[in-house]
């Protein structure tokens, strides 16, 4: 090639990154690595990050090693991160290394991210398309790709951005002459890289989608949810609620150090502890009435324990509601009232058999009477702090699963002990 030659296709190559990088897709990854050779590695950044990103990545472990390195440092972090991805282990670390410290650290960092974020469960391997990249090509590439399930096929621009998603099984019936572009769907969803895995469990759940892209702020494509990380999401999701409710930190495992379970455990433990002196103040404002009858102290569990596990069940569902988006806070008066109705009922018929047994044990008509009334008017009440308290955190900004559990046995507690050893004293006359 003269050297006329080599200038004009350098201009091109420079001038015109998109078409060149259109005709290269085209082309051997050994043809490909001595026409960008001769470029600067801003130029050579250019083209490779409008190609395909599987050729661009075969292309740059092929470039001579120094070539490959600056070519990187000219890129963009996240595209880099993106490339890496697609490379195996030993292959990535090596490029790693051979970066500057700084830029190694960027790479790295858009490489990983927080745990519990779309980011952190999305393949960052996932190759894109441009909209006029032919089917027969698309096709090509993912079976190239081996054992990489691909369900959707990204399709972005020249710069990265997303423009939509192409079901692959609607690319086996089309023409393969055709671009890809013309099968698009432009208005896929998508979330981005520090949406929380609530909200992806919830939008992969709602729109039974087999695939879920992951956007930066700019819609420049990270990555994929699939179906299997979506599971772990899940997962995830519900154990971390699971812990929560109960004041147990999202990060401790079965497994994790006795020191860290105490630091995680021991705040909301004491938290629990002056809750627990709360509901105890409670019972010390009747200590005369549980003097007179002693069988009160005997029947108080009963009536604490029935209220908190209607209150139990009442922020189970509503906690459940609102992590699947079933439910928002302005249904909070339909949510509650048919926890009330529910809750009437069932106490209205576990008090005639706690009353029964009463009755059967005590022969106390009065004491029948107090512990019937009590059951059913702490059940609706606990039913209510059941459904009213997620709601309440949620219309706060708070996680609703945060330590919920906790204030709500204060609260059943204190109602159940209230109501029971208040109509106690009430109807004290009729206790004889």
């Amino acid at each position: 090639m003269s050297a006329l030659v080599e200038s004009l296709a350098t201009l091109y190559l420079k001038g015109h990154p998109g078409e060149a990088a259109s005709v290269l897709d085209d082309a051997e990854p050994e043809d490909i690595v001595e026409t960008l050779s001769g470029l600067d590695a801003e130029a050579r950044a250019v083209v490779l990050r409008r190609m395909n990103a599987h050729l661009a990545v075969t292309t740059l472990i092929k470039l001579e090693r120094k070539l490959a390195i600056s070519t990187l440092v000219a890129t963009e972090t996240v595209r880099v991160a993106r490339w890496l991805a697609l490379l195996e282990e030993s292959k990535r670390e090596a490029l790693l290394f051979d970066l500057p410290e700084d830029v190694r650290a960027h790479v790295l960092e858009a490489l990983e991210y927080p745990s519990g974020s779309a980011g952190y469960y999305m393949d960052a391997g996932t190759v894109s398309f441009h909209s006029d990249s032919t089917i027969e090509r698309v096709i090509a590439t993912i079976r190239a790709q081996g054992t990489r399930r691909v369900a959707d096929v990204m399709v972005c621009d020249d710069e990265d951005h997303l423009l939509g998603v192409v079901p692959v099984q609607e690319l086996l019936g089309a023409d393969p002459a055709s671009q890809v572009g013309s099968l698009l769907n432009r208005e896929a969803l998508f979330v981005h890289a520090m949406t929380s895995s609530d909200e992806v469990v919830a939008i992969l759940d709602q729109h039974r989608l087999a695939s879920l892209p992951v956007v930066d702020l700019d819609k420049r494509l990270l990555g994929v949810i699939r179906h299997d990380a979506f599971v772990r999401a899940a997962q995830k999701a519900a154990g971390d609620d699971l812990g929560k409710m109960v004041g147990v930190g999202a990060e401790e495992r079965a497994l994790s150090p006795a020191s860290f379970t105490v630091k995680s455990r021991l705040p909301w433990l004491m938290i629990n502890l002056v809750t627990a002196f709360a509901a105890a103040s409670v019972v010390g404002m009747f200590d005369e009435t549980i003097a007179r009858f002693t069988a009160l102290a005997v029947l108080l569990p009963v009536v604490a324990g029935q209220s908190g596990n209607t209150g139990a069940q009442a922020l189970a569902v509503t906690s459940r509601g609102l992590a699947l988006r079933e439910i928002r806070t302005s249904h909070w008066a339909r949510v509650t009232w048919k926890e009330v109705m529910a809750a009437a009922v069932n106490g209205v018929a576990i008090s005639a058999v706690t009353s029964a047994g009463v009755w059967v044990w005590s022969q106390n008509l009065g004491l029948c009477a107090v512990i019937a009334l009590s059951m059913v008017i702490s059940m609706v009440l606990a039913a209510v702090s059941g459904a009213v308290i997620p709601i309440l955190l949620s219309a706060l900004g708070r996680d609703p699963a945060t330590a919920s559990s906790i204030i709500l046995t204060t609260v059943t507690d204190i109602v159940g002990f209230f109501s029971f050893l208040g109509l106690a004293t009430v109807l004290a006359e009729y206790l004889g």
